[in-house]
């Protein structure tokens, strides 16, 4: 009698192949957790208003060099919504005098996920002893609030 000779078939067994797809899934997820992508997206947004807010700020104190110290009279004491540029002004601040001719800023900026028609977005008020304070009551981390 010939002696048989067994050939050993080489690969993987369905369990092996199961056990690295499920760790590579539970990897996967961890990483997804770890990186936190809507906490990123709401960061980068919260960056854009922190700039916006910066940028109506500095446009409204160039405004007041320019006009021996009187900041725009449609800022009030009360905090309210800005005007987009180009929108129906009614209940809102009008801040044209700093778009008009483009000699403070352009446009008045608007937030990243405003949908309103009229409103930027943000807020201003000016406080009793006439220092300015502009909001993003949007932010996603926490309220954006600057004043000078």
């Amino acid at each position: 009698m010939k002696n048989k000779k067994y050939s050993m078939k080489k690969g993987f067994t369905l369990l092996e192949i199961l056990l690295v797809v499920a760790a590579i899934g539970i990897l996967a997820g961890i990483v997804i957790v770890a990186i936190n992508p809507n906490k990123q997206l709401g960061a980068t947004r919260d960056a854009q208003r922190q700039s916006n807010v910066n940028t109506i700020l500095n446009a409204v104190y160039q405004y007041a060099i320019d006009n021996n110290g009187t900041i725009p009279a449609s800022i009030t004491t009360t905090s309210t919504a800005i005007c987009k540029t180009g929108g129906t002004c009614t209940g809102l601040v009008d801040l044209g005098v700093l778009t008009a001719s483009e000699k403070y800023i352009t446009a008045i900026p608007a937030d990243p996920t405003s949908s309103t028609a009229n409103s930027s977005g943000y807020n201003i008020l000016k406080t009793v002893n006439g220092r300015i304070t502009v909001t993003a009551p949007s932010a996603e981390q926490g309220t954006i609030s600057v004043t000078r």
